[in-house]
Order: C-alpha cells, then structure tokens, then sequence
C-alpha cells in the first residue's frame, strides 16, 4: 500500500487544450518547436509520451518568499504536459532549499533560516496552486468547448521524507549508490572546485538529496519525467542514475557495492529547458537588475506587464512561443501585424497581456491595461476612477481624496506638496518652471494653476493625471 507522504494534491478542473490555442502535436514535439527543449535524456521520450500518460515533475526551491520569472518556464512546461493527459507533480524543495543549489553559481550560498525558509515555504506553495488554476483558466477561456479532463498537478514538498531521515540512514540508502568521482564531474561542483571559494560539502552534497527526489517520487508515484533548468541537467542525471543503482541493488544478489555500472532499461527520463538570456547576455527576468516577481507584492501587476511590453522586437517572437499557449499559426499572424507598424508593439502588448493573464488572471489584465492608458494614452476618457483606483491599489502615485473639496479649486502645486508627491510647494513649482509639469497631457506654465470640474477625465469624470518630468505621474482620484 502506498505510503501518504504527500499533501494533498490541489484539485483544479484543467482541460486539453483543442486545436485553436495549443497544437494537436505530442507534448515533445510541442515543446521543441516552442524552443523549450535543450537536452533530454534519450530519444525515447516522445515515443513514450505518445503511448500513455506518464508522470512529470519540476522542484523549486523556497529560496526566496516568492517565484519569479525565471521559475516560470517550468512550470508552463510542467502545465503543456498536464493539459495533454499526463501526471504533473510540483515538488516544493522544503529540505533542498535549506541546503541551497550550487548550479549556476560562482559563490556559496547564505543558508537561510528556519523562520525565512518557513515563510518562504509558505508562499513559494501557495504561488504554485495558485498558478495552475489560473494557467487552468487562462487555459479554459482559450478553448472552452475542450471538455476531456486530466489529472490535476499534486503539490508535495520534499521536507516529508527527509525530515525523519537521520544521517546514517541517509549514508547507508543513498551515499552508498553515489560515485565521488561522477558527483565530482558535475559542472555545479567541478567549477566551483577550480574557483578561490571553493564549495562546502554541504552545495556538494546538494545534488543526492535532488537525486533522492526523484528516486522518492519513482517509487511512490511512478514518475519517470524530471524537468528543470538547463542547469539542472547534472542534478537530473544523478537522479536517473540513483534510480538505476538502487533498482540493480535491490534485484541483485550481490552486496550493494560489487554492483557495475549498467544500462538500466530506458524508462526513466529528463528533460531541460533553455537558459533564456536578454541580447546583452543578462539572465532574462531581471529588471534594473531586480527579479521580476510573481508575487504582486513584490512586483506590481503593472510593472509585470510592463516588463514584458519593454522586450525588443529581436525577443518577441521566441517569449510569445515560450511563454504562452498561442498557437503558431496565431504567433505568425502577430508578428505579420507587429512588422507592419513595429511602433505600435502589437507583438509586446500581446506578450504582455497573455503572460499577465497566464499569471495573475483577467482582472490583472485590465487593470494594467488601465494604469497604461492612464500613464502613457493622451484619452483615458474610456476609464472609470474605480477601475483606476483598482488597478493603483497600494501604488504611491494614486491620490485618493476624500472630499471633492480637497482637491477641486486646490493649486496644482499644493495638491501634489500636500500628498507627499514632492518635499515642497517650491520643488513642484521649479519643475513648472523648467515645463516639465502637465496636467492630463497640457503643459501646465501658471504656478497659481487649480484643479477645476473641467480638468477631470474618464468616463465618470473623477480623476486627473498629473506628471512630473517624462515619467513621475500622480493619478487623483475624487469621490
């Protein structure tokens, strides 16, 4: 009988997706004309794909409180899986997370505390569900006449078996399979071994517990699918070849360590995903070189969108085929319009707008659509306040009065000094001077300038955009 090591899986309502939004292709397939693929491990995998559902899993580890960017190339793979009928597993690295993943580093990490990693866990968690039911729905809305349903993805976190896992026992089930010399050959060890820091034996050690993942997941749910990073390529590897070593040990006779390297039967796979670099060669994700984060916390719904309206024309095809379920066909159609008119971005704002859907869902859409229009468009008569109001929500630059006459008959220069928009009346009065001061798209040169009815926009006739230089804007907001 099957050991409940597991929490429960999430239980979402997903969906195969029909022709119109995701390609009828096997999933491999699918993926290499996406360009998701950089290696797998044997030729074999389409063929299986394509006989029966298998199960699949991606970690991530609790490094930080929230995903970002970076993280979500696996887990749209995890997701192209799942929605063609097999078995996704998201393995939260409770245990890995407090050790820390050597792989694309060149200095050892800060091991983090048991609170931070407990408050990381946590959200790190949460994300992940909530990313599958809102990739679910952005999935559903693409194709809502697909009613074949699929197994839902099962979160687990690794923390479960390795928690009342002692040392020796550790020693004795799993460095007794590990070979010193391949864990030596890895490239996350042997460049740090060259490096003036060298690497602790706790990063070395780091990839048996990830090998141990895997083998845990083989046996209690029969997963035969890693996917990771491009630099989790030598992690996977010592996973398939942990399975292989304690497969051979437990059939064997023999005492563990006369067991001889062989080629175990070819059902146990993995598969990585490219490592996407901006032109300059920066790690794709990093703003100012800032993580864009998932959490909207962290990141605002507007700043996420806004991300990916800023990527060259050189990137856009590649991150629409990476990041979203348009098909092809759809894809091509895009960028025939964007090349028409490139100043019009309709490639990046359909970028945009699927990834902010994919992550934080319809609503998210519109609102950082609102804050675009109202930033950047010279009519937001379209708009209303609350929209608006929804779409700035914790964001400084939104002055919300509390009475009609806080603002209306109030000078300019006053309304922004009093809200904290400048230090001083004489500091927003000096960037007039300079006609660096607008009010709704008008340069504004009277420094005794009021807010009146006639300045106020949108279709309810609420608010006004004040900006300041090319990009310091304050929305204000009257009830």
């Amino acid at each position: 009988m099957r050991r409940q090591l597991f929490h429960k899986p999430v239980r979402l309502n997903q969906y195969l997706l029909l022709r119109r939004y995701a390609s009828t292709s096997s999933v491999v397939t699918e993926l290499n004309s996406r360009g998701l693929v950089a290696q797998t491990t044997s030729q074999n995998l389409e063929k299986i794909c394509n006989e029966q559902p298998i199960t699949v899993y991606c970690g991530v580890d609790p490094s930080a409180r929230s995903l970002h960017i970076g993280n979500l190339l696996p887990l749209i793979t995890l997701l192209h899986f799942g929605i063609r009928g097999h078995k996704p597993i998201a393995l939260i690295g409770g245990a890995t997370g407090s050790i820390g993943d050597p792989g694309g580093r060149a200095t050892e990490r800060r091991l983090l505390s048991q609170e931070e990693l407990a408050v990381n866990e946590e959200g790190i968690t949460r994300q992940v569900n909530r990313f599958f039911k809102t990739a679910t729905a952005y999935a559903e809305d693409r194709c809502p006449q697909s009613t074949s349903e699929v197994q839902s993805p099962t979160v687990v976190n690794n923390i479960t078996w390795f928690r009342e896992m002692g040392m020796l026992e550790f020693l004795r089930t799993v460095g007794k399979h590990a070979k010193v010399n391949t864990m030596l050959s890895r490239d996350s060890v042997s460049s740090r071994l060259n490096a003036s820091q060298g690497i602790s034996f706790t990063e070395f050690t780091y990839q048996l517990l990830q090998a141990h993942d895997f083998y845990t997941l083989n046996k209690e749910y029969g997963c035969r699918l890693q996917i990771g990073g491009s630099d989790q390529w030598g992690n996977i590897v010592a996973g398939i070849d942990m399975i292989q070593r304690r497969r051979a040990a437990a059939n064997s006779s023999e005492a563990t360590d006369q067991v001889e390297d062989t080629k175990a039967e070819d059902d146990i796979f993995g598969l990585t995903i490219p490592l996407l670099t901006t032109p300059s060669g920066e790690k794709f994700g990093k703003s100012a070189g800032n993580a864009v984060w998932l959490d909207s916390e962290l990141t605002s719904v507007y700043d996420f969108y806004q991300y990916f309206i800023r990527q060259p024309d050189t990137m856009v095809r590649q991150l629409l085929k990476m990041f979203t379920l348009l098909p092809q066909e759809k894809i091509d159609a895009t960028m025939t319009e964007h090349e028409a008119d490139s100043s019009k971005r309709v490639a990046q704002r359909t970028l945009a707008r699927e990834v902010t859907e994919l992550v934080h869902g319809k609503d998210a859409v519109r609102q950082a659509e609102a804050v675009t229009s109202v930033l950047f468009d010279s009519d937001v008569g379209h708009l209303a306040s609350e929209d608006v109001v929804a779409a700035f929500a914790k964001d400084p630059r939104l002055v919300r009065l509390s009475s009609r006459e806080e603002g209306i008959g109030v000078p300019l220069t006053k309304l922004l000094a009093k809200n904290g928009r400048v230090k001083s009346r004489s500091e927003a009065e000096r960037v007039l001077k300079t006609g660096g001061l607008y009010l709704n798209s008008s340069r504004i040169t009277d420094p005794k300038r009021i807010l009146t009815d006639e300045d106020l926009v949108g279709n309810d006739k609420k608010m006004a955009v004040v900006r300041m230089g090319s990009d310091n804007h304050t929305v204000i907001v009257l009830p």
